[in-house]
């Protein structure tokens, strides 16, 4: 059951709730301070996340968006708001299957189709990445593709959109929201192009093309994941699916980035033509969580 309610509070009983201990810029800051701290130690401590100490402070800085969100669910909801949440998070019945269908398509569509351009003007087209050539030889070899492709989504999602992006949106526009996560979603990701054994850092490095590329991709992946999650009843369910499935597409189907992260910007453009920027919805207002009883 959808628990959630409509906007219809006073903005004086939104503002209410929206700062103070919840607002959205402490979570963001807790979040990727908390992450910082980790992969800082990592650099500092010149380790690889190949190595065991490398691995585990990776694994404690990703942990940490999602159990800072858990947290500030917590400390800031009551038990609606938090059994709203955990159904957001376990419950996949509040996606329609037409939205299931975009959300596996849409990954899988922006790969091959890059892929298609980029063989139209005369590259090689789409290549299966290292997990799936090394398949056949070693079954195992697809096992580190779909850990890295899971286990981010999961740690992450539980506060990127299970928190932070409610709370934004008590404020600003949806794609408003969405620029600003995306941002520092982006920033989030900024220790990684210094540690060695990550992809930022062997296969995109830091200042390049692709580097930007990745960056400023983190705006446009995020105005087409609050898209997703406006029309979804606020499933977070269905973006961790989403995000493991963009992560795992990515890691068996290597395109251009040149071609990939542009079609991105396509797709969020189309997203907020279409649906328009406010709520990205055919509703002129998005859903909230329940808000704590007076």
């Amino acid at each position: 059951m959808n628990t959630s309610t409509p906007r219809v509070e006073s903005n004086e009983r939104i503002e209410s709730v929206s700062t103070g201990v919840g607002s959205w810029w402490l979570y963001l800051a807790v979040a990727v301070g908390g992450t910082w701290t980790f992969w800082l130690a990592a650099i500092v401590l010149g380790v690889s996340f190949d190595s065991a100490v490398g691995l585990a402070l990776l694994l404690a800085g990703l942990a940490v968006p999602g159990v800072s969100g858990v947290a500030f669910v917590y400390l800031v909801y009551d038990e609606r708001g938090r059994v709203d949440f955990w159904n957001r998070v376990t419950d996949p019945r509040r996606i329609e299957i037409r939205w299931l269908v975009v959300i596996l398509l849409v990954p899988l569509g922006a790969s091959v189709l890059a892929g298609v351009v980029d063989l139209l003007l005369g590259g090689p087209g789409p290549m299966w990445g290292e997990g799936v050539t090394q398949f056949g030889v070693t079954p195992l070899a697809i096992f580190p593709a779909l850990f890295f492709a899971t286990l981010p989504p999961i740690l992450e999602e539980l506060g990127w959109r299970g928190y932070a992006l409610d709370r934004l949106q008590l404020k600003w526009s949806a794609l408003g929201a969405s620029l600003i996560l995306g941002s520092v979603w982006a920033l989030w990701h900024l220790p990684l192009f210094f540690i060695e054994g990550t992809y930022q850092h062997d296969s995109v490095g830091f200042a390049t093309t692709g580097f930007w590329l990745f960056m400023t991709g983190a705006l446009a992946a995020s105005t087409v994941v609050t898209w997703l999650y406006n029309n979804t009843g606020r499933s977070v369910f269905g973006i961790i699916v989403f995000h493991g499935w963009l992560n795992f597409t990515a890691e068996i189907i290597v395109v251009p980035d040149l071609i990939y992260y542009p079609l991105w910007f396509v797709l969020a453009s189309a997203v907020v033509l279409v649906w328009g920027r406010k709520t990205m919805t055919d509703s002129p207002d998005v859903s909230l969580p329940p808000l704590p009883s007076d």
